[in-house]
């Protein structure tokens, strides 16, 4: 079947953040341990290059007790909600996406980059600081009677959310909403006001330097 070349492309630019961090934590949930996944966030220096600090997710995933205290919070954020599709932006979206979606008994769908889905399937291209990228979705993964979650592991630039989130007004749903586990609301970052105001979005942790 000949794959669809329907291509979305978003101009982004990512700027980095480049001062030395530390973990700070803006909002607080009364039914989460915080503490306790702020513990095993990993902050790794001057990764993927000098000047940066990343935030390593797949010490929360490794420990039983993180995974435990993030889906029981997400799922009291989003069971009231009918969601019946989680997306899970590649790759660590797909951690917490999948095992949220059994929870709310929904669909789980992949966003994948290109090559890797073998049916037909609607792309959204958008700009990083190194070139372009872009996501893909089978034609047939959503409808317009779905309600949508697009849930990814970290926030920062917003542009590869911005893309899932196109890609999937593109199928028509009934209602997106958009979930991070982690938040980075420092210098140069602006994720949230990228996607602007008229976005659904929970994140779990915010960081702020």
């Amino acid at each position: 079947m000949k794959r669809a070349k329907q291509t979305i492309k978003w101009r982004f630019l990512f700027v980095f953040h480049v001062k030395q961090t530390t973990l700070k934590l803006l909002n607080i949930s009364d039914y989460m341990n915080t503490k306790l996944l702020l513990d095993n966030l990993r902050n790794i220096p001057d990764f993927p290059k000098p000047g940066i600090h990343f935030k390593d997710v797949s010490t929360l995933f490794k420990n039983p007790e993180c995974i435990h205290e993030m889906l029981n919070e997400l799922v009291r954020l989003y069971q009231d909600k009918g969601i019946t599709k989680v997306v899970g932006i590649e790759s660590r979206g797909f951690v917490m996406g999948a095992m949220l979606a059994e929870k709310l008994n929904a669909g789980f769908v992949m966003a994948r980059k290109p090559g890797k889905l073998p049916a037909e399937t609607r792309k959204a291209t958008y700009l990083k600081e190194y070139g372009y990228d872009t996501i893909e979705i089978h034609t047939d993964a959503i409808n317009e009677n779905d309600v949508v979650l697009i849930h990814d592991d970290l926030l920062a630039t917003g542009g590869s959310m911005q893309a899932a989130y196109d890609l999937v007004q593109h199928f028509g749903p009934k209602k997106t909403y958009i979930n991070f586990l982690i938040e980075l609301q420092m210098e140069g970052l602006e994720g949230r006001k990228f996607l602007g105001k008229d976005h659904d979005i929970t994140t779990l942790l915010t960081i702020t330097e």
